[in-house]
């Protein structure tokens, strides 16, 4: 029996109960987090972070506030990606961005609390016993590594600054690598800290990650592009791979990637056969 759907329960309830209780002042802060963390996304990154935890041995449940900490960071991108000086995109997941429903400054301060609180969440984790203090350090390196400038950030950068200006394919590479692919191998890895993993199974999760986060990257292009109409990186003149190779030649790159994910798999054997039928569903996913 798969464990997806109690993982993603689990999640779902962990995130329910994530954030502090505030004054009469302040709660509506909790309100603008939780309307972008319950904006229908699919949870790939958190249930990545059980799913690798369980596979090498460990206790999902040691790695909840990890994996939310990761939504967390994920989250706030969104956010923040959505703003009027960034991809100025009014929708998300199908209802107003956060600067539409709550004003650009309140979407601003609510990317920021996101941000913080993740790095929370792992702290609590170190004190309420589910990981320790040296697991607690690394998570905290490899996630504000990996979602900072040699990860995300660095990712969004260079986005930015090829907006109506020609990319490479290797600028393509670079930028989904670290855009989209670093913070899928924050939840990969993290998940392997809270189990006690040793550097080879992270070595292994790490190549898994950045093939299935490009794999990821250019099935989103795809799915664009399938939609019709004028997605955000036509409005910005970004480049893609639909853009650079057309639709069927992105779909056969997504492919080989995902191809090259599995084959890092090879390392965890049966155990991430769950980790398996979701690189799978996502490169064949309608959404």
């Amino acid at each position: 029996m798969s464990n997806v759907p109690v993982f993603i329960e689990k999640i779902e309830n962990a995130i329910n109960n994530s954030l502090p209780e505030l004054s009469e002042e302040t709660a509506p802060i909790a309100e603008m987090l939780m309307y972008s963390l319950e904006s229908g996304g699919k949870r790939v990154r958190p249930l990545l972070c059980l799913e690798f935890c369980a596979a090498v041995g460990g206790d999902p449940e040691k790695a909840l506030k990890l994996a939310c900490a990761v939504e967390f960071v994920h989250t706030y991108s969104l956010v923040h990606d959505d703003l009027p000086c960034m991809d100025n995109d009014d929708m998300r997941r199908g209802k107003l961005s956060s600067h539409k429903q709550f004003g650009e400054a309140n979407a601003l301060l609510a990317g920021d609390a996101l941000l913080t609180h993740a790095f929370y969440l792992i702290s609590q984790a170190a004190v309420d016993g589910d990981i320790s203090s040296l697991q607690c350090v690394r998570a905290v390196k490899e996630l504000s590594s990996l979602s900072g400038m040699r990860g995300m950030i660095g990712g969004q950068y260079i986005d930015l600054k090829y907006e109506n200006t020609p990319a490479t394919l290797p600028v393509l590479v670079e930028m989904d690598t670290l855009k989209t692919a670093a913070l899928i191998e924050s939840a990969c890895t993290l998940g392997l800290i809270a189990a006690g993993a040793d550097d080879c199974e992270l070595s292994y999760a790490r190549d898994f990650a950045r093939e299935l986060g490009l794999a990821f990257q250019i099935k989103d292009d795809v799915l664009e592009a399938e939609e019709g109409g004028e997605s955000s990186d036509a409005k910005n003149g970004k480049v893609t791979y639909v853009s650079l190779f057309g639709i069927e030649k992105a779909k056969e790159l997504a492919a080989i990637h995902t191809k090259n994910a599995l084959g890092a798999l090879d390392h965890f054997g049966p155990a991430a056969d769950e980790i398996r039928q979701i690189a799978e569903s996502l490169l064949y996913r309608k959404n």
